[in-house]
């Protein structure tokens, strides 16, 4: 019973390996990607060449085979120094993911193959202009032409677009059934009749472009579906269940990169006299901000040994990970920058951009609120393990 709750050795291994990358490849850049803005070309060529871009990709298809932790904490420790960075292999996985749950052999081994070998990010079409906490309210269509399908419609809040080679798009077959006339196909970035918006101007995440995604009668052939027709929405919905699990890595990550700043700096600044870590209100915040972490990321373990296993209340779990791992992210980040004063209000200093960074934890795949509305909802139907 002495491991009981702690990592095995293969996942410090794994956190260990991970970590050496992202400290020496990634988090040099993090600062000059974050003002420049642009996407973090090393972070990628570093995690490609380490096997850590796409971790989740089964052996079988050429992949690490990474297990839901290990592929946690590789997204945490990314997020740790840039959060940016982190989201190659979580919208990776993101993205796939859909293909990798409902697709046949062959889709499988031709994208989830090309995603291991490092060819093209893979990213994840849902959102629309009128479709984001209503994720079923899809206008997007695509229309049977022979053996082909017709793709015309927007998709808005894309992460990586532009960037990415390959994209999970969803898209309405039949309207009149709303969920269920819903259907997934993997479009590329190459096919005719794909285009892009300009990249938002955001808050935080600078390195990580998000676009709106254009479909004007793109072409697609018919084995470029994933799963069975009118089986899209349940393959989303199922993919997301296990990455807001990565969400909630994400958001670990960044607190922690920012308490291990904050630690730092209140040991070296003085004020009358003394280390400000001597000062007890500090230490409460010091305290408080460790704690909430810790707790964050036994959940996010927990919510990743589920994921891992397919349990029946991985719904309630992936909720739970990422709505208080985030809100903690976000509240970490912010008392990180208070440690600070002055400084840590400035760009010179890496916490304002984790704080910047924290926020978008909060929002994407599910608000917070959306998140409460699953927790209830699989509450109220006796959906919860104790154990």
């Amino acid at each position: 019973m002495s491991d009981f709750f702690a990592l095995s050795e293969e996942h410090q291994a794994i956190r260990e390996a991970v970590r050496a990358v992202a400290e020496a490849k990634i988090a040099p850049h993090a600062a000059d990607v974050d003002e420049a803005p642009r996407f973090p070309s090393e972070a990628n060529a570093a995690l490609i060449a380490a096997d850590f871009h796409a971790p989740h990709v089964p052996e079988q298809y050429g992949g690490a085979g990474a297990d839901a932790l290990a592929t946690v904490l590789v997204i945490e420790e990314v997020a740790r120094v840039c959060v940016s960075s982190s989201l190659i292999p979580a919208v990776n996985k993101l993205g796939s993911l859909p293909v990798q749950i409902g697709g046949n052999e062959e889709i499988k081994a031709k994208y989830l193959g090309k995603l291991a070998r490092g060819e093209g990010l893979f990213s994840y079409c849902l959102s629309e202009p009128e479709a984001g906490s209503d994720a079923a309210n899809q206008k997007t269509t695509a229309k049977r032409d022979g053996d082909d399908w017709i793709i015309n419609g927007t998709k808005r809040w894309i992460t990586n677009a532009g960037e990415s080679e390959y994209y999970t798009v969803l898209t309405q077959t039949d309207p009149s059934k709303r969920t269920k006339g819903i259907t997934a196909f993997v479009v590329e970035k190459s096919d005719e009749g794909v285009s892009f918006g300009a990249p938002e101007k955001k808050l935080g995440i600078k390195g990580s472009p998000t676009r709106e995604v254009y479909f004007d009668n793109v072409r697609i052939p018919g084995d470029r579906i994933i799963g069975e027709v009118g089986e899209g929405f349940s393959i989303a919905m199922k993919t997301l269940d296990h990455t807001r699990v990565t969400i909630a890595a994400q958001a670990v990550g960044v607190a922690q990169g920012a308490l291990d700043y904050a630690l730092g700096y209140v040991q070296e600044r003085k004020q009358f006299g003394t280390p400000i870590a001597d000062f007890q209100g500090l230490q409460f915040m010091i305290a408080d901000m460790g704690m909430k972490i810790e707790a964050a990321r036994q959940l996010t373990y927990a919510a990743a040994g589920r994921s891992e296993r397919g349990d029946k209340d991985l719904t309630f779990f992936g909720a739970a990970a990422k709505a208080f791992a985030s809100d903690t992210a976000m509240q970490v980040t912010t008392d990180a920058v208070q440690l600070l004063g002055g400084y840590g209000f400035t760009r010179d200093y890496p916490v304002e951009r984790m704080m910047r960074d924290a926020k978008i934890t909060q929002i994407y795949e599910g608000t917070n609120q959306v998140q409460r509305i699953v927790m209830a909802r699989q509450l109220l139907a006796g959906i919860q393990s104790t154990l």
